[in-house]
């Protein structure tokens, strides 16, 4: 009894080591999953140095920078690139406040992830809402032919190439700044017309009366040049019947 009662002790021990060690050699958790770093990859991915500057003193970055953590549902971010902050556009974002900025750069981002294949159909869906809203602060998308345009109202650009796309993130580089309604007002200024090409020189008709004197001369002329051409032919008949007068005449007047 003494023994059994042993081995059942020792068979307990050996299981509960057992158990232990299975404990100690569980699998370590699963490494953080590495997120793309926004600036890191604006500083070096492009000219996108004005649109850094205006993401980072809005700290639009760290709200763009929170929705790419997020694999669920991602970010997709329009960034023009520094030649699109031309004068005309510089002056209009100096006179706005930092709440209509911050909304400016939000109004370059929507709230998931879309590859370009996925553009035709979001088309189909305008107007688009952003991170800064919808609305007024919804844009537009045009696929023709896979060229990519947005229509925010004050502005259309286009996409010109894609900076990063990789679940969760999105980066298409844009060649213009969107202007959101919202801030600038919806009435829109026309965008001026080409201007029109020369026009072909035309002949215009010479009146009637205006050729009457040159016919005129032309058919004097010719009176002129056909009187020259018969005068001498006549003066030589003229001679020759007064010749013939003189020569007859005594005929005539000797049968009288």
């Amino acid at each position: 009894m003494k023994k059994n009662s042993y081995c059942m002790v020792v068979l307990l021990l050996c299981w509960a080591g057992e158990a232990t060690n299975a404990q100690s050699q569980s699998p370590a958790p699963a490494p953080a999953p590495e997120y793309v770093n926004l600036t890191d990859l604006l500083l070096v991915a492009g000219p996108f140095h004005t649109f850094l500057n205006y993401l980072q003193t809005t700290k639009v970055i760290q709200v763009f920078q929170n929705a790419a953590n997020n694999s669920d549902v991602g970010i997709t971010i329009f960034v023009p690139r520094d030649s699109a902050f031309s004068t005309s556009v510089q002056h209009r974002l100096s006179n706005l406040t930092q709440d209509q900025l911050k909304s400016l750069c939000l109004f370059h981002a929507l709230n998931r992830y879309y590859p370009l294949s996925n553009f035709t159909d979001l088309s189909r869906q305008n107007p688009v809402p952003t991170l800064a809203g919808g609305g007024l602060y919804s844009i537009n998308f045009t696929d023709h032919s896979g060229t990519i345009s947005i229509d925010s109202g004050w502005t259309r650009t286009r996409v010109t190439s894609a900076v990063h796309a990789a679940v969760p993130v999105a980066i298409y580089q844009v060649d213009g700044v969107l202007l959101p309604e919202a801030i600038f007002g919806t009435d829109i200024p026309p965008t001026p017309a080409p201007a029109p090409a020369p026009a072909a020189t035309a002949h215009t008709p010479t009146p009637a009366a205006d050729l009457a004197p040159a016919a005129d001369v032309r058919r004097g002329g010719g009176r002129g040049s056909g009187s020259s051409s018969y005068a001498a032919p006549r003066m030589i008949l003229d001679l020759g019947l007064l010749v013939s007068l003189l020569l007859c005449a005594p005929l005539l007047f000797h049968g009288f």
